[in-house]
Formats: structure tokens, C-alpha cells, sequence
């Protein structure tokens, strides 16, 4: 138990010595801080220092060998008042402004700003960064003119800016801001300077009121004048053209009455040709009539009888030539038949009267007689046609029977062409 006992005092010892320990060791810089240890060497760029600087981080410190030294890297307000600063002219000012300075967080100003500054309080460093931009602004005063002072304050605050920007870099300081307040002088110079420019403004202001008015004054004159040349003018012009107005308006009615004249005159010949030429469309409208109503229709009855007449010539004459060829041709082929033609006419001439031939109209002297058979057996052809050869026998004296054989022999086969019959009309 005792044992125990003793383990566990020591772990506690060990514990605690390692938390201590690390408390005291363990450092820890916000962003606006910076943490520099001191007492080993390292190189810096070409050079050699016995410190080293941590910002917004943590570092441990060797015990025994390294101090630890706080920078605070916030803005400082410095307050610059300068008294009796002479000007350029031996005018003494006196100037009021405010600036901000701070520590720089980055080299190459961190290395100075450790070697002047570390230790330091922000009053130190503020007294410092007065006393350096009150230098400066004595040394821009003395480059410049009470009135460019006075006049320009920025331009004036911007050269302050770049004079006392080199001392800072070599002091470790950063400016940030720099603005000049007031800038004044116990003679009253600045003053009277104002007053001398009011004054010479409202002078100028006088004399551009006075000559405006006398502008206007001359102006109002000239446009009153213009004005009334206008007014005389156009009085003229409105003259003018009354005047010619009233010429035209004589001249115009001359020759309006001229031209009425005249168009009474074109009017009269114009009716006058009017009536004459009425009076020939009505002739020739009368003589159209006449010839529409008494000579045409005699011409058009002339033209028909000539046409009916040559109708019925050419009937005739086309008849008499149909009849002509067809007897040419009757005789041609009464010539080339030979003996049977004589017969053959008869034949044609006969063809039309068969049908009063074979009737009983006349009284039939019987010369010779001939039975034939009943018409049932199968011979009713035969019996007709027998019939019809002694009738147009009986009539005609023809015999077909002897006639066809007779033709058939003297042919021998090929039986001449039938002529034609002429037309009867």
C-alpha cells in the first residue's frame, strides 16, 4: 500500500512538472503580436542575430537560453503639434494634425523596429514617432509658401507623407495615416491673406455684376433695336406685297375678262360645231337606217336567190356528171360483156318491177303449163324458184336457166362484173 502510495505522489510530481513545465515554456502570439526569443544566433538574410520572432503562432522557449520579449503590432495615435514652424518667406505657422503609427510584423523594418523598440512601451514609441513627424513637418514647412499651405492641405499632407516615410523605414516604424488639421499663425497672415483674396474676389465679383449688367444693358439695347428693325421690316414687306397684291389682282382681272371673253366665244363655236356635227351623225344615221331598211333586205333577197339558183345548178350539174359516168361506165362494161351484156341490162332494168311482175294486177295468158310437187317434201326453193323463172319467162320473154348456162359456157367460170345502176333521182 505504501508503495502505491508512492507511485502515485510521483506521477503527480511528474505531471505536474510537465505542465508547469510547458506553461512557462509554451508561448502562444496572436495576429497582432509578435513573439521574439532571444539568446540563440541564427542567420538572418546576410546576417547573423541572436534572436528570432514568431507572429500569430507559438513557439517554446529553451530554458536557460531564450528570453521571451512581447511586440504589440496595433496602431499607436500620435497627436503632432508644431509651434512657430517658419514657411518658406519666414512666415512662422502653426500646424495641428493626427497620424497612426505601428510596429512593421514583416522584415526587413522587424529587424529595426527589435533593435530600437523591444522593451519599449507604446508611449515610448508614440513620443519617438512625434518627435520624428515634427521634424518632418518643419522640414516640408520650410519647402513651402504660407499660401500653398493653406490652399492645399492634401497635396501639403501627401509630401509630409513621403518625407517622413524614409525615417520610419530606418527607425522600424510603419506610417499608416497621416492627416494635418489645422494649419494657423499668431501674425494673422493667413487671415489677411483670406481677407485680401475675399476682397479681391468681391472685387472681381463686382466688376463680372458690373459688366454683366452692362452686357445685359447693351444686349436689351441691341435686341430692343433689332426689335424695332424687325417691326420696320416686315411693315415694309407686308407694303411690299400689298402693293404687288394689288397689281396682280389688276393684272388678273384683265385677263380674266379677257379669258371670259374668250371662253364665251369658244363656247358658241363649240355649240355651233356641236349642232353640225349632230347634224351629220343624224344624216348618216339616216342613211344607215335607210339602207338598213330598204337596201339590205332587197341585197340580202338577191343574194338568196343567187344561191338557190347556183344550189340547183349544182344539183343539176352534179346529177348530170353522176349520170354521164355512170353511163360510161355502163357502156364500158356493156362493151367488155359482150353478148350477155343485153341480157344483163334487162336484168337490172327488171330487178325493180318484180314485185308487179309477179302479181295478178293483169289478166296471164297461159301458154305453157307446168306442175310442180308439194311444197312439204323439202323442195319449196326449187318450186319458187322455178315459179319465178316461168313468170318472168311468161312476162319477158327471158329464160334465166337458158340464160345463166348460156353465160356460164361463154365465160367459162368467171362471170363478168355486174355494172352499176344509175341513180335515179
Amino acid at each position: 500500500m505504501e508503495i502505491l502510495m508512492v507511485i502515485l505522489v510521483v506521477i503527480a510530481v511528474v505531471v505536474g512538472s510537465i505542465i508547469y513545465t510547458l506553461r512557462n515554456l509554451l508561448f502562444v502570439a496572436t495576429p497582432n503580436q509578435v513573439l521574439v526569443l532571444s539568446g540563440r544566433r541564427r542567420r538572418l538574410g546576410e546576417r547573423t542575430v541572436g534572436w528570432r520572432a514568431v507572429r500569430g503562432g507559438r513557439a517554446v522557449r529553451i530554458p536557460l537560453i531564450e528570453r521571451v520579449d512581447w511586440m504589440d503590432l496595433s496602431n499607436i495615435p500620435v497627436d503632432i503639434v508644431v509651434r512657430h514652424a517658419f514657411s518658406k518667406g519666414g512666415i512662422p505657422l502653426n500646424v495641428e494634425g493626427v497620424a497612426h503609427v505601428k510596429l512593421p510584423g514583416a522584415e526587413p523594418r522587424l529587424s529595426n523596429a527589435v533593435e530600437r523598440f523591444l522593451g519599449r512601451s507604446r508611449a515610448e514609441i508614440a513620443a519617438v514617432a512625434r518627435e520624428t513627424l515634427e521634424g518632418n513637418v518643419r522640414g516640408v514647412l520650410a519647402q513651402l509658401t504660407p499660401e500653398q499651405v493653406n490652399e492645399d492641405k492634401i497635396a501639403f499632407g501627401n509630401t509630409l507623407l513621403e518625407e517622413a516615410e524614409h525615417d520610419f523605414v530606418r527607425m522600424g516604424l510603419v506610417l499608416d495615416t497621416l492627416k494635418i488639421q489645422n494649419v494657423t499663425d499668431d501674425a494673422n497672415y493667413l487671415n489677411s491673406i483670406g481677407r485680401i483674396r475675399g476682397a479681391d474676389i468681391r472685387r472681381d465679383a463686382s466688376v463680372a455684376e458690373a459688366h454683366a449688367k452692362s452686357q445685359a444693358a447693351i444686349q436689351k439695347a441691341e435686341n430692343w433695336a433689332a426689335s424695332e428693325l424687325a417691326k420696320i421690316r416686315a411693315n415694309l414687306n407686308i407694303a411690299k406685297q400689298e402693293t404687288e397684291r394689288r397689281v396682280k389682282d389688276a393684272v388678273t382681272g384683265r385677263e380674266a375678262k379677257i379669258a371670259t371673253a374668250e371662253g364665251e366665244v369658244r363656247a358658241e363655236i363649240a355649240k355651233i360645231q356641236e349642232d353640225i356635227n349632230r347634224q351629220r351623225e343624224r344624216a348618216v344615221q339616216v342613211e344607215r337606217q335607210l339602207d338598213a331598211d330598204v337596201v339590205q333586205p332587197w341585197v340580202a333577197e338577191a343574194r338568196k336567190l343567187e344561191e338557190d339558183a347556183r344550189a340547183k345548178a349544182a344539183r343539176i350539174i352534179e346529177r348530170g356528171r353522176a349520170e354521164a359516168e355512170a353511163l360510161e361506165k355502163l357502156v364500158h362494161e356493156y362493151r367488155s360483156a359482150g353478148d350477155a351484156a343485153r341480157e344483163v341490162l334487162v336484168l337490172q332494168q327488171l330487178m325493180p318491177m318484180l314485185s308487179q311482175i309477179s302479181g295478178a294486177e293483169r289478166p296471164m295468158r297461159i301458154q305453157e303449163w307446168t306442175v310442180l310437187g308439194d311444197e312439204s317434201d323439202g323442195a319449196g326453193m326449187a318450186s319458187k324458184a322455178i315459179r319465178f323463172n316461168e313468170q318472168l319467162k311468161a312476162a319477158t320473154g327471158v329464160d334465166l336457166v337458158k340464160t345463166a348456162g348460156r353465160l356460164g359456157a361463154a365465160g367459162g367460170g368467171d362471170r363478168p362484173s355486174r355494172p352499176p345502176l344509175p341513180e335515179r333521182s
